[in-house]
């Protein structure tokens, strides 16, 4: 039977060394929030740790209020616990905020070391490989030389990847998730749209937003930030979801003949947008899609997919769905591809989900189920 991870709590963990970023900056000391759910055992072999996309954090499952279940789960929460694919009866799952995020790791909110003040704009740009960068140090922190499996979909899935190539004896199942090893022209363009809404913010004020306004308690690039997060969310889901949810259904039944919200999915766009600008920073959206677009690990290689996962030596299972036109089944297709080509153990599935990119959140059977098969192989 599944039951939630239940009552958790974050935790931190401080790193007094600095990092050496890909960009050659040296970020001082940082610190990284994580949570964790089960146990690890005494040979610290079933230790999972799953990375998060764009607008993810390490609150992947479980809940912070009793009276507030549903309001304060974890955004993976229907992945993670006691009978669920990721079991934590039987895995040790750790969940971490990335360096440069805004729910508790060292990002532009935090206070510069040197000024004392928001980083702000100061925060160094921060890459895929630098995320991984700080994971292993967080792994270390607990204790952990292996993983069992890093999993993660989407932007977490090009972390998965990244692990299996950067620290190859340390990671012994790669689950990689709605995910591409590169993103495609079209990807980045739209990475772009959504940054110059944001950067052309009146409230933007070149980053340093913190402690602006006439209170001097900062102000939110709102606008930016919605209709970033609106050309995103369009992005996640397919047509034909969204002619099932929404289809051409107006609000009052007839039209207005002006720019209010009108078409229900209007309704709905706008208010993803102004959830999202009260719970994420406007400077890690930007991070964090520049980190998107940089990553390629074939980039080295001439362009070559293949020659790039020599490093790797973990076994994999990668999952795509049938109506993700952002990260379509064919960049999948394109990882397995080289993996198999370097005689490595790869399980994929394609999924028949109509949910489009967002279908990795969602409990969809069959997805679960070939997921939950592949963990149950992993010999711990």
């Amino acid at each position: 039977m599944k039951h939630s991870a239940g009552l958790v709590a974050p935790q931190s963990a401080d790193f007094a060394e600095a990092l050496t970023l890909k960009s050659g900056v040296r970020l001082p000391g940082f610190s990284l929030t994580f949570e964790t759910y089960g146990e690890l055992n005494a040979a610290k072999s079933n230790a999972v740790l799953v990375c998060h996309a764009l607008s993810g954090s390490h609150h992947v499952a479980g809940f912070y209020d009793p009276k507030r279940k549903k309001e304060t789960q974890g955004w993976w929460d229907n992945l993670v616990g006691p009978g669920k694919p990721l079991d934590t009866r039987r895995f040790f799952v750790v969940g971490v905020n990335n360096l440069g995020g805004c729910h508790g790791s060292t990002g532009p909110v935090s206070p510069n070391p040197e000024t004392g003040r928001p980083y702000g704009a100061d925060f160094p740009l921060v890459t895929i490989e630098d995320w991984v960068a700080a994971q292993a140090r967080l792994s270390d922190f607990l204790g952990i030389d292996t993983w069992a499996a890093v999993i993660g979909g989407s932007l977490g899935g090009m972390q998965a990847l990244e692990w299996t190539l950067a620290y190859p004896e340390r990671v012994r199942h790669g689950i990689v998730i709605a995910s591409t090893p590169r993103l495609s022209a079209q990807n980045i363009a739209f990475n772009e749209v959504a940054r110059q809404a944001i950067l052309s913010d009146p409230d933007f004020h070149g980053g340093n937003y913190y402690e602006q306004g006439d209170d001097g308690q900062g102000v939110i690039p709102r606008k930016g930030l919605r209709l970033a997060r609106m050309v995103g969310h369009i992005t996640y889901l397919s047509d034909d979801q969204m002619a099932e949810k929404f289809g051409r259904r107006t609000r009052n039944h007839k039209r207005s003949f002006n720019y209010d919200v009108e078409f229900e999915i209007e309704s709905y766009l706008r208010y993803q947008g102004d959830k999202f600008a009260e719970i994420f920073d406007a400077n890690t959206y930007l991070l964090t899609t520049r980190a998107l677009d940089y990553f390629d690990p074939a980039l080295d290689y001439d362009g070559d997919l293949q020659r790039a996962f020599r490093r790797a030596k973990a076994d994999f299972f990668v999952a795509s769905f049938t109506t993700d036109w952002r990260f379509a089944p064919e960049k999948s297709r394109e990882i397995v591809y080289a993996l198999l080509h370097n005689g490595l153990n790869v399980s994929y599935a394609e999924i028949d989900c109509p949910a489009g990119h967002d279908s990795f959140l969602l409990d969809d059977q069959h997805y679960h189920a070939a997921l939950d098969a592949y963990l149950q192989g992993i010999k711990l």
